[in-house]
């Protein structure tokens, strides 16, 4: 039995892989005021379609659909197959809440009991 396949048929599949990739994630990086979806996001970065994005480079913002996820410091490590992939240099989780030495005016930090 051959295991040989057409050229044709290589691209076809590269191209269904990419389609099916764009459906299933909803992760999203934006970069001066523009969006690019993302393909696949691992630990250590990301992969955007070579196509879409230019060569990003420096500080982005990271979204699963509308959710604000990270805010990262990015470099492009290596691009094939019409994939670019990208890692971190840093990334900083966002917060939902304030951060706990934050002054808060009118908090009640005790109640003193009555003698009466």
């Amino acid at each position: 039995m051959s295991t040989f396949l057409s050229k044709d048929v290589l691209a076809g599949l590269e191209a269904a892989q990419k389609t099916d990739l764009k459906k299933k994630n909803r992760f999203r990086v934006e970069f001066n005021k523009k969006h690019y979806p993302i393909i696949r996001l691992t630990k250590s970065g990301f992969c955007v379609e070579a196509e879409i994005a230019p060569m990003i480079r420096g500080l982005v913002d990271l979204y699963d659909r509308d959710k604000y996820l990270k805010q990262c410091l990015i470099v492009a490590s290596k691009e094939e197959n019409g994939i670019v992939h990208f890692d971190y240099k840093r990334n900083t989780t966002t917060q939902t809440s304030a951060p706990k030495d934050f002054y808060q005016e009118n908090k009640v930090v005790a109640l003193i009991p009555s003698l009466l």
